[in-house]
Parts: C-alpha cells; sequence; structure tokens
C-alpha cells in the first residue's frame, strides 16, 4: 500500500547513494497531518511526519552501509508512502545478505533505546516529546521489520537463518509458509487493533508473493 518505484525527486545522501522520493510520500503527508487542527497541532503532525520519514530513511542507510561496508554498491535508496528499500547494484551472497537485512531494524533499536534513555532527562515538554516519539516511532518500526514475512525484513532474516540449518527449498517452504498463515490472518488482525487502539497499519503482506514461494521451492 502506498508504494511506488517511480521517483519524483533525487537528490544524494551519504556515501554519495542516490535517494529517491516516490509520490506516494504525499498520501503519508496527508494522512498524518491535519489541516483543520490549530497551528500547535499542525506543527506536531509536521514534527511526527518528519520523524517517521527521517527513521525510514535511517533504517535504509542502515541496509545500504550492510552493503557497502562488504563492498556492494548501492545502486540508490527509494523512501515512499509505504517505508522504503535499499536496491544494491550486484546480487549479494547469502553471508552478506545477512548483515544487509539486520542493519536495519538494528538502527531502529538504536534510535528507540537511544531516544529513550535521553527523554526523562529532558524537562521541556516539547522537546521531551520529540524523542519519546523518536523513541516510540523506532520501536514500532522494529517490531513491525522483525514480523517473519515477506519483503520485510524479519521474513528475509528467518528464511536467511533457516538456511544455515537446512536445504534451499525448505528453508524457502518453511519461510514462505510461515508468511502466508501471516498474511492471511493479517487484514482480519489488522481490523481488530484498529478498533482497539485506532492503530492503522499501510502495509498488507502479499498472499499471492507468498504462495508463489511455496509454489517455487516445491517445484
Amino acid at each position: 500500500m502506498f508504494q511506488d518505484t517511480k521517483p519524483i525527486f533525487e537528490f544524494r545522501g551519504p556515501w554519495g547513494v542516490p535517494v529517491q522520493l516516490g509520490a506516494s510520500l504525499f498520501l503519508l503527508f496527508i494522512v498524518f497531518v491535519d489541516f483543520g487542527g490549530t497551528t500547535r497541532e499542525f506543527a506536531f503532525d509536521l514534527m511526527f511526519f518528519a520523524i517517521l520519514v527521517g527513521s525510514i530513511y535511517l533504517h535504509e542507510l542502515g541496509h545500504a552501509w550492510g552493503c557497502l561496508i562488504q563492498g556492494v554498491s548501492v545502486h540508490h535508496i527509494m523512501l515512499h508512502g509505504g517505508g522504503g528499500y535499499c536496491q544494491p547494484s550486484r546480487s549479494s551472497t547469502r553471508y552478506e545478505k545477512e548483515l544487509i537485512v539486520a542493519m536495519g531494524p538494528i538502527v531502529n533499536l538504536f534510535l528507540w533505546a537511544t531516544a529513550g534513555l535521553i527523554a526523562p532527562l529532558i524537562a521541556d515538554p516539547e522537546i521531551n516529546w520529540v524523542f519519546r516519539t523518536i523513541a516510540w516511532v523506532n520501536g514500532f518500526l522494529f517490531l513491525l521489520n522483525m514480523l517473519p514475512v515477506h519483503p520485510l525484513d524479519g521474513g528475509k532474516l528467518f528464511e536467511l537463518l533457516l538456511h544455515r540449518f537446512m536445504p534451499a527449498g525448505l528453508a524457502i517452504s518453511i519461510s514462505a509458509g510461515l508468511g502466508l498463515l501471516l498474511a492471511i490472518i493479517w487484514l482480519p488482525l489488522m481490523v481488530f487493533v484498529y478498533l482497539q487502539i485506532g492503530l492503522v497499519l499501510f502495509f498488507i503482506p502479499s498472499v499471492r508473493l507468498h504462495w508463489q514461494m511455496l509454489r517455487t521451492a516445491r517445484a
């Protein structure tokens, strides 16, 4: 959801990595920024949006660093309304992928821990809110990305872990089977979470993707 591949703007990030912005970021902006509230509420909405996009960007930079430290060049990073991705310039080995994939969630975990430790030390309520929000957003991104569904990092890491202990076909079958089960129950679970706490997820795992993975592994 809210995912596109054609950039509307591009700039050079750290290490010279091209960073592309997708048009669907505007949809994410509209979802999180309320234009009908007070000026103060509008400012807080803008700050939340900036923290969310900035955290996703740093997550993808973590993937990029995992590539570059192992000699895998990065073609570009794309940020869009559904999150983002880091596109290496070449295929990487299974062992290279382990670090590349893991670095994204590790960055979010680091930001969650750092901001969470700093927040209680700040007396100013507005600055305190910024650090608490950084901690909350990155904690949420870490937990979401570690779910064992594809194409999230958790699904990739789970499959890479299985590859260490079993044949490739079996590893893919188990990973795809678990992902398929979670994808099937995802929508009703998402509705339940929304009704309980008002949390909306703009990511829905693909049943088709996991089914194709399962069929390919069996073949």
